[in-house]
């Protein structure tokens, strides 16, 4: 892939989650389109993917075919004149979006605490310390 088919194809996922960040906002949509939107959204701008990114080779996978899917999907569930207005918004709108930092921590917290709950609803499940049943002498 060339880097001008590759810039132009980032550029494109850039503005579709935003015109999608769009849509998500529009009464217009059904409740379910905006709850896998919220999903896509969230995945494509958080800093924790499903594959890391330095796994060689299936690193990027989930950037190359997850995310274009869920997109995909989120298009399907929205209706066709929604979503080219949210399209034209997204174009002229995307130049000039700030950077957040403050975003960004809010998304690695809540990624952290998901994992941190996870991790303790496995861990009695793995074999960590279980709590002596006093019942049972």
């Amino acid at each position: 892939m060339k880097s001008g088919t590759l810039k132009k194809w980032a550029d494109t996922l850039k503005k579709n989650t935003y015109a999608l960040y769009l849509a998500s906002r529009d009464t217009r949509v059904p409740i379910l389109a905006k709850v896998v939107i919220g999903f896509v959204v969230a995945y494509a701008l958080s800093p924790i993917d499903l594959i890391p990114d330095f796994i060689p080779l299936i690193g990027y996978l989930d950037d190359l075919i997850l995310l274009p899917f869920g997109i995909w999907l989120c298009i399907r569930l929205i209706p066709q004149e929604v979503w080219l207005e949210c399209q034209a918004l997204a174009v002229e709108q995307i130049p000039e979006l700030p950077h957040s930092r403050r975003a960004a921590i809010v998304i690695f917290l809540i990624w952290f605490l998901a994992m941190v709950g996870f991790m303790l609803w496995l861990w009695p499940h793995i074999g960590g310390k279980k709590t002596p049943d006093i019942n049972a002498f």
